[in-house]
Parts: structure tokens; C-alpha cells; sequence
């Protein structure tokens, strides 16, 4: 395969996994499941089961949901089912009106509204079935956030895909770091500036989350540090607040589309707003911030690729590396320093664990950013973990793969063991 060829394969992946996402995209998963199996039911639901797997019960415990003031699944899948859009994807909540909002409180209050464990060896599954005189309609999620696989009503199949498999493109992989970058480098404009849509959505969410109180206000307290002389307004503060800003906002349920990755905002967040933060404050060109962008979100692409789409490891530390290869394009880096870039990060901050989407998620993204600019800036001055020490290796490709290892089979227990401290906590209350 040339070059060229390879770069459409990349920019079809950058389509594919870099869309706008209403709402954390778990609580979402269920809403469209629910919304979709309505649709199917062609009649008000009267009562609404979804399953989901640990993963999805775990990432979507503790989230705001876009529209509701509520928190969680439940609320989730009634709204979806109310008042979803099935066509408009990761967006399908986005038509909600008060008025649903109330009908849905409703129907949870009478109890017609359930959430339930999943047998499945899915990691990310959600199926609704929901009922209303005598019918019932049922939606399968699996695999992808989007991804329906299956739709019925009344036992008869409407609509089937088989399931998405992960490696979508074929029996190789297509992306590594090299390829990456040449395609990041050397990519025309026009056809890669589609990514500055990135830029326009979550620069959008940026400031509405230092402008308001979102979630733990992490952002925003960030801002009022450097107001009191507590921090400093350099290039490293801006972008760490602003990504933690974004953050802050979406985990809250802002009624605001980001654009995400891997079919995570969050990580959408992470990849993007460091990049964006560095382009402005170092007057670099649309173009320039482009390509950078291109690097950062394909870059975490790759990474999640190795992981999965749900795991006991939080993505944010991924999206964070793609950031950080970015930031060091930025600041004159080639590839030598990506790769540099991303050793010291598999060398740092590989360990962070994922329990669940939720407010506290903007900490995190807050703590990536950080180290993600610091492995950038070592990196720039010829510094990287070396290949003998931990789980880093001297062969980039190698040393991702060892990452997505001790984040899949390295980390099965610890997901576990989250998920069934998250689920037992109201045991102990």
C-alpha cells in the first residue's frame, strides 16, 4: 500500500472516530438504545429495561446527563426514549425539551424505568427493550458507542449488522507513529482541515466551562489561582485549564456538542484543547495547529486501538499522549521527539485508573495535560525514559503495545474490583 493510499485509510479513522457527542458518550450509548427501540415500538413506551455491560454500568453511574440536571443511566434511558433521535447519532439527545425531561422524571418515579447488569462478555453493550400496549421493541449496542447491531419488535428482526469489529480497517492495523507523522507532515491542507471543527467545538465548551460553575470547577478554579497570584498565566496553565474547563463543563451534561475520539469526549477534550492552547498562545498558523491536531488525535487513535473501547485504564492518559506529540510538533519537534514524547509518558503516567465518567473526571484530564506537556518539553530538550526501565521499550510500536497489555489482560482484576466498589457503595451508606 503507498503512502497515499494509507492516507486515505487515515483520514476514513479520523471520520470515523473523531464526531461530534453530546453527553458522555456511555449515558448516550443507552439513550440511543432506548431511543432507537422507540422508534421501533411506534408508541409512547410505557416501561424501559436496559442492560448494559460493567464497563458501560461503571462510565455511566456518576455523569450528567445533557438537558436533565440528573446524573446516571436511568435518567439516561428514560429521555431517550421519550425524546431521542436515533439518526442523530451521538447527538441523539439533543431535541430534549422541558417537557420530556418532565415526562421522563415521571416514568422513573412510578418505577417503569430500570437499569439492570448485562450477561455479556462485551465490554461496551447496551440492549433496551421498551413496552406500551401489549408491544414491545428491543435495540443492541455492541462493540461501538453507535454501533447497533440488532433491532426488533414483537420477536421479529428489523434491522441486523454483524458486530463492528474493533480493527475495522482490514487485517493490519494501518496506523503507527511514523505513518502518523508523515501523514500529519505532509498531508495537503484541504485535506485535513476538516480537524479544525475540533478546535471551533471544544475551544466552545473551554470557555463556557471557566465561565460558569460546572462539576468541580477545576478549570475555572484554576483561573481564580492566577487572579490571587497563586499560579502562573504561562502556556502550561493556559492549556491545562482550559482542557480541565471542558471537561468540568461535559462531565456536568452541558448541553453542548464536543468533538470526541475513540468515542470518548473527554478524550476528544484532551486530545485537542493542549494543542489548540499551544497554537494560539505560540501564534502558529491554521495550518500549523492543523497538522498538530492531526498528530494528537491519531496519535491517541492508535493508542486506544491496543486498549479498547472501555478498560480499568482512564483514556484521558492516551488522548494526553497524542496532545503531547502535538505540542512537541509545535514547538519544532519531528519524529525523534514524538516518539520521545510518548515514551515519557508510557514511563509516567500509565497506571491512572478508570473508575467511571463523573465530575472528578476533570482532574485527570487536568493531571494528563500536565504530564503530557512536561514529557513534551523533556522530550524537546533529548530526554526520554529509556527502553530498559518499567514497561517502556525502545521500539515505539512495541512500547504502545506493552501500554494496551497492562491496560487490557495487566488490568482485568482492577476493573473488577472497581466496578464492584462502585456498584456495593449505597450497601455501606
Amino acid at each position: 500500500m503507498t503512502a497515499k493510499n494509507e492516507w486515505v485509510e487515515f483520514i476514513a479513522i479520523l471520520n470515523r472516530e473523531v464526531v461530534p457527542a453530546l453527553g458522555c458518550t456511555e449515558p448516550v450509548t443507552v439513550a440511543l438504545a432506548a431511543a432507537r427501540a422507540a422508534e421501533a415500538l411506534d408508541a409512547k413506551p410505557q416501561s424501559v429495561l436496559v442492560q448494559v455491560s460493567g464497563n458501560l454500568l461503571k462510565n455511566g453511574m456518576g455523569v450528567g446527563v445533557p438537558g436533565t440536571g440528573m446524573t446516571g443511566l436511568v435518567i439516561a434511558a428514560a429521555v431517550g426514549a421519550l425524546g431521542g433521535n436515533s439518526e442523530l447519532r451521538l447527538e441523539v439527545l439533543r431535541d430534549l425539551t422541558p417537557e420530556i425531561v418532565a415526562e421522563a422524571k415521571n416514568l422513573m418515579a412510578d418505577g417503569n424505568v430500570k437499569v439492570e447488569l448485562a450477561q455479556t462478555d462485551e465490554l461496551l453493550f447496551a440492549k433496551a427493550i421498551v413496552a406500551a400496549e401489549g408491544h414491545v421493541a428491543t435495540c443492541t449496542i455492541a462493540r461501538t458507542h453507535a454501533g447497533i447491531i440488532e433491532v426488533t419488535k414483537d420477536d421479529e428482526i428489523l434491522d441486523s449488522t454483524p458486530l463492528e469489529d474493533e480493527d475495522a480497517s482490514g487485517d493490519v492495523w494501518p496506523l503507527s507513529v511514523s505513518a502518523i507523522y508523515g501523514f500529519a507532515t505532509e498531508a495537503d491542507f484541504e485535506d485535513i482541515s476538516f480537524i479544525l471543527e475540533a478546535a471551533r467545538l471544544n475551544e466552545s465548551i473551554a470557555a463556557e466551562g471557566l465561565e460558569h460553575d460546572f462539576g468541580l470547577k477545576v478549570g475555572r478554579s484554576m483561573d481564580e489561582d492566577i487572579a490571587l497570584g497563586l499560579r502562573s498565566d504561562d502556556i502550561t496553565s493556559f492549556a491545562t485549564r482550559l482542557a480541565a474547563a471542558a471537561s468540568d463543563a461535559r462531565m456536568d451534561g452541558i448541553m453542548q456538542p464536543v468533538m470526541s475520539n475513540s468515542g470518548s469526549g473527554n478524550q476528544g477534550i484532551t486530545a485537542t484543547i493542549p494543542v489548540t492552547a499551544f497554537a494560539r498562545r505560540l501564534n502558529k498558523s491554521e495550518e500549523e495547529m492543523a497538522r498538530a491536531l492531526i498528530l494528537s488525535h491519531l496519535i491517541a487513535i492508535h493508542l486506544k486501538h491496543h486498549l479498547g473501547r472501555l478498560s480499568a485504564l482512564c483514556g484521558a492518559i492516551l488522548a494526553a499522549t497524542g496532545s503531547g506529540c502535538g505540542i512537541a510538533m509545535l514547538l519544532g519537534g519531528g519524529l525523534v521527539e514524538v516518539e520521545r514524547t510518548i515514551k515519557n509518558m508510557v514511563g509516567t503516567i500509565a497506571g491512572m485508573i478508570c473508575d467511571g465518567a463523573k465530575t472528578s473526571c476533570a482532574l485527570k484530564v487536568a493531571s494528563s495535560v500536565e504530564a503530557a506537556i512536561n514529557s513534551a518539553l523533556l522530550a524537546m530538550k533529548g530526554t526520554s525514559v529509556p527502553g530498559s526501565d518499567g514497561i517502556v521499550d525502545d521500539d515505539i510500536e512495541i512500547c504502545i503495545k506493552n501500554l494496551g497489555r497492562l491496560g487490557t489482560v495487566g488490568m482485568c482484576e482492577t476493573d473488577k474490583i472497581i466496578l464492584d466498589i462502585m456498584v456495593h457503595k449505597k450497601d455501606h451508606s
